[in-house]
């Protein structure tokens, strides 16, 4: 009889689909000005495309090196667990709470505003104009939130669906347009002196490439997926080979399509490309572009909004912050509490600036982390520290030329551009102090008044959330997240589950489990 299990895990077909649909999105209809504003040439724009393929691709593999490596769930943050480099794991788990995702989803809804707002063509004064576009993105992501509080599937699945389709239509509605006027109207003007005018200072160039991994991001999906992998070591290699080759090449053509008709100024001045490309295109039916794309951003926003709950859920399910936002609703397994801190936070972080500024405070954040991941793996390797028998083992100079590269970005942004990288500097501060006042063992919590008033404190809380949100806060039942946090919990520290009950007067009591 055929092996079941063996059947249904991903051949090399369906790990290659599994890459192109996780990263091909909103990036390319986000990205493209701030690139080639800092670049300042359709040729080096180009070449930042390809460059940003290229690392992804050998992120990619130096990921599943480790993930293969270390059978922990829990990314980044877990392998930093699992080096006892607790103080820096803590530190970059604050920043993915209030800076990645929240920032993320900030600068998804601020451009689904943009294009509806250009697609519908409503103008208003400026002032008017911003405020008008925070609140439909705010209205849009407190939307999203309650669809996803009571986990309504079978219209999140079939919208998936619908924006996955807007998404390969916009892509080839604007690849095919811009390749007709290459070939059958002779628009290639733009194109004759490709690097005309280029900015090669270091800084610009940085944050051009940081713009151009941001469209890449989720280059690490099959490193969360290793075990459903049909013999993963030819599977692997050969999917992040011609799955990031595709992605390249369906975001250089695009880029390129949008070069033919735009020039490098227009771009620059442009707050919704494909808009403008589509105005000097399509004629009346320039409208489908800004419809679509805003469809597929509907589609993004709802995924970012799962995994950033579901990030923040597993970190407080852990211990690391406040147990109330563990809760999870019993009868559809969404994470309210999380959600809503989610969201809160992405709404107080879209006024740190405009898209642009949003992305670096991203990247710069993402690729310091990446650093010290691959740190890790180095020290890995050169101490032949112990790790799985069934590992993905690359040449040793591919990590090291990914850590090269990670500590470069980040280097030459604190040096260019100290404002934007003060905000991920600030905030990896934040954390570390945090850690040693109030998690470090030698600090605050070897005071037993400080543990006795934190418990009260977050046994309480827990407690009112779970009435407020009907959620049940889980506790750390995964042994090998046990391990990766340096050992179980203590009876002191278990996280508190109550349980609601009627008692028949149309009040409900919370007992403890």
């Amino acid at each position: 009889m055929p092996d079941d299990s063996r059947s249904q895990k991903m051949g090399l077909l369906g790990a290659i689909s599994y890459i192109v649909g996780n990263i091909v999105g909103s990036g390319i209809f986000i990205t493209p000005t701030s690139i080639i504003e800092n670049v300042n040439s359709v040729g080096l724009s180009l070449a930042i495309w390809i460059l940003a393929a290229f690392i992804s691709m050998l992120g990619s593999f130096c990921y599943v090196e480790l993930g293969t490596s270390i059978r922990l769930s829990g990314g980044d943050f877990a392998y930093l667990c699992f080096m006892k480099w607790y103080p820096v794991a803590f530190a970059f788990m604050c920043i993915g709470c209030t800076i990645n995702y929240p920032a993320t989803l900030a600068v998804q809804a601020q451009t689904f505003a943009e294009y509806v707002f250009r697609g519908a063509g409503v103008e208003l004064d400026e002032t008017s104009e911003f405020w008008a576009k925070k609140l439909l993105g705010f209205s849009l992501i407190i939307l999203l939130m309650f669809m996803n509080f009571f986990s309504l599937k079978t219209f999140v699945q079939r919208f998936s669906i619908l924006a996955s389709l807007a998404k390969i239509a916009a892509t080839l509605l604007i690849i095919i347009t811009g390749f007709y006027y290459l070939i059958f109207k002779h628009w290639k003007q733009n194109l004759e002196e490709p690097f005309k005018g280029s900015n090669w200072n270091p800084g610009p160039f940085v944050n051009a490439l940081f713009a151009g991994l941001f469209s890449y991001d989720g280059w690490d999906i099959l490193n969360f997926g290793a075990e459903e992998i049909e013999n993963p070591k030819r599977t692997m290699p050969l999917s992040i080979i011609i799955g990031m080759t595709c992605i390249g090449v369906i975001y250089v053509a695009v880029n390129v399509a949008y070069s033919i008709v735009l020039s490098p100024t227009e771009m620059i001045a442009s707050n919704a490309v494909a808009i403008d490309f589509a105005n000097k295109t399509l004629g009346a039916a320039a409208f489908v572009v800004p419809v679509m794309v805003a469809i597929l951003l509907i589609g993004s926003l709802n995924s970012t909004m799962f995994s950033a709950s579901r990030y923040l859920q597993a970190v407080s399910r852990q211990g690391h912050i406040p147990s109330a936002i563990s809760g999870i609703a019993p009868n559809c397994d969404s994470p309210r509490v999380a959600l809503l801190v989610h969201i809160l936070i992405a709404i107080a972080v879209s006024f740190l600036g405009d898209p642009d500024k949003l992305i670096n405070y991203v990247a710069f954040a993402q690729w310091s982390q990446r650093a010290f991941t691959m740190s890790a793996l180095l020290y890995l390797r050169i101490r032949g520290r112990p790790r799985h028998p069934d590992r993905i083992q690359l040449p040793i100079i591919m990590p090291i030329l990914f850590f090269l590269v990670c500590t470069s970005m980040v280097v030459i942004s604190i040096i260019d551009d100290f404002k934007s990288s003060a905000v991920g500097l600030g905030i990896l501060l934040g954390g570390l102090i945090i850690f040693i006042i109030f998690v470090w063992d030698r600090a605050l919590p070897s005071s037993h008044t400080f543990r006795n008033a934190t418990h009260v404190i977050n046994e309480e809380s827990t407690k009112f959330m779970q009435i407020i949100f009907n959620v049940v806060p889980e506790r750390v039942g995964d042994e090998e997240m046990k391990n990766a946090i340096g050992g179980a919990e203590s009876e002191s520290e278990k996280v508190p589950a109550y349980k609601i009950s009627p008692t028949g007067n149309g009040q409900f009591k919370c007992t403890r489990m």
